[in-house]
């Protein structure tokens, strides 16, 4: 794909655009996109992947917080079936879509895909970096286990679709990259109380390699924060031993829950 000539881009941001041509047609494919698709793009750029999408899908929103960009995209792209929104993503309330395709931009990668989680759509296909990605499908007991890893689980399939080098971007980011395919369900198992697991996650997490009787003695200010010390510790009593002593890091999402549920049963 020929470069073409385009504002100075910011790193800061997150600014990466994709210049092999062959890789913006492997992730529409990846879409299975149908004419009955109503496609969502975060990260518009120059137009490129939009063109494509375009091609395929009902209709294409794409999203681009740079006016510099946006005012190129619409000029490389033509098509009567594309909306173009200029605004952050993390903040424009996101139109009804059955498929999300994009090279997300990599500062807000978190906050965009659970945001993107929180709607009901088929699937997508994302661009992350590539340490990102190994995190989002992560299993317990491995270094790149975390929240977000939990997080991810709970509310989706994820699979690495391909790996990618710096220099397929431009301009070349400092990592690898990852196109990741998403599809949204329900969790594998009940989450009583949404709000409530989110917080055990990130407070155990905190304290990863602990194993899990300190690690809740050191989240009381977050989880139990008019309990003194001593009657956390009776308060533990209550948990079985086999959970209290294994690592954070070695819980499996549904342990989690389970915790959670313990912390809030008479």
């Amino acid at each position: 794909m020929e470069r073409p000539k385009i504002p100075r881009l910011s790193r800061r941001l997150g600014q990466h655009l994709v210049t092999d041509e062959g890789i913006l047609r492997r992730m529409v494919e990846y879409a299975r996109i149908s004419p009955s698709d109503i496609v969502l793009e975060i990260g518009t750029g120059l137009g490129n992947l939009t063109k494509f999408l375009s091609e395929k899908a009902g209709k294409v929103y794409t999203i681009e917080m740079d006016a510099r960009l946006l005012a190129i995209a619409k000029e490389n792209v033509s098509s009567k079936n594309v909306v173009f929104i200029h605004g952050d993503a993390r903040k424009v309330e996101l139109p009804e879509f059955t498929k999300v395709v994009a090279n997300l931009p990599y500062k807000i990668s978190s906050d965009i895909t659970f945001k993107l989680l929180e709607k009901d759509f088929e699937l997508g296909v994302l661009m992350y970096q590539l340490e990102f990605a190994k995190r989002m499908i992560a299993k317990p007991g491995t270094p790149d286990y975390g929240r977000l890893s939990v997080n991810v689980f709970c509310k989706a399939d994820v699979e690495i679709l391909e790996e990618l080098p710096p220099e397929v971007f431009f301009p070349p980011p400092a990592v690898c990259s990852a196109i990741v395919r998403l599809r949204p369900r329900p969790p594998p198992f009940e989450i009583a109380n949404w709000n409530l697991f989110s917080r055990v996650v990130e407070a155990l997490f905190q304290h990863r390699k602990q194993k899990v009787r300190n690690a809740l003695i050191h989240s009381s200010g977050r989880l139990f924060p008019s309990m003194h010390k001593k009657e956390l510790k009776n308060f533990l009593i209550r948990f079985p031993n086999d959970l209290l002593e294994r690592r954070v890091f070695e819980l499996k999402p549904e342990d989690f829950e389970r915790i959670a549920r313990l912390l809030t049963s008479p």
